[in-house]
């Protein structure tokens, strides 16, 4: 029986669920997913982005409670930097905390125009003229990484925490059709053969529960 627990919310809109259940992947840790269920005040708050929840993802590992992408993705480092979740060398892997940290603080613009929503495609959408200079800081985060470390992945040819922050905006530049140069483009499509992120996807098709509030009609 697995020691360690993650809570998540809906696989289908939760980002930060998938993030934090990426990185336990990444780590190659045995876990149970433990959902909290979609009626719980606190998650619908977390996936409307009316705050932030501690509830998830939260991973609890023996006697160990620790919440939040960027926390959980540092405890496993710790435990398991075998996994590579961060580069070896100094200075690239304070590129990739920098990044990766930009992911979890900023672009709330771009997370409130463009929610997660793995089961919709919109061919036409218009984005929110607010969201625009975070696409635009974003294609340059990719950019630039992919440049530098020469790709697949942001930080060379395996997957990092840059990658697993990073892996939900793919998923919402596909839900919206953002247009994307040919190099970007490219890191979505390595992104989504990700065998990890295609588990989580199949798991969100098949996801019966939905939110009415953010089942809209843009």
């Amino acid at each position: 029986m697995p020691q360690a627990t993650l809570s998540i919310s809906s696989k289908n809109y939760s980002s930060w669920s998938l993030r934090g259940w990426l990185l336990c992947k990444m780590a190659g840790i045995d876990f149970e997913e433990q959902p909290v269920a979609l009626d719980d005040s606190n998650a619908r708050r977390e996936l409307l982005l009316l705050s932030p929840s501690v509830l998830v993802p939260r991973l609890t590992d023996r006697d160990v409670a620790v919440w939040g992408a960027l926390a959980i993705a540092e405890y496993l480092n710790e435990i398991h930097p075998e996994a590579g979740l961060l580069p070896k060398d100094r200075a690239v892997r304070a590129h990739c905390r920098a990044v990766s940290g930009e992911m979890h603080s900023s672009f709330y613009n771009l997370r409130s125009a463009l929610p997660m929503n793995l089961k919709s495609r919109h061919t036409n959408f218009k984005v929110f003229s607010g969201a625009r200079p975070d696409i635009e800081r974003i294609k340059e985060i990719w950019t630039e990484c992919l440049d530098k470390y020469g790709g697949p992945y942001l930080f060379g040819t395996t997957p990092t925490l840059a990658d697993a922050m990073y892996a939900p905006v793919c998923t919402r530049f596909r839900t919206y059709n953002v247009a994307l140069p040919t190099n970007l483009q490219s890191y979505c499509e390595t992104i989504f053969a990700w065998p990890f992120l295609q588990e989580w996807t199949h798991d969100a098709a098949v996801e019966a529960d939905e939110i009415d509030e953010l089942e809209v009609e843009f």
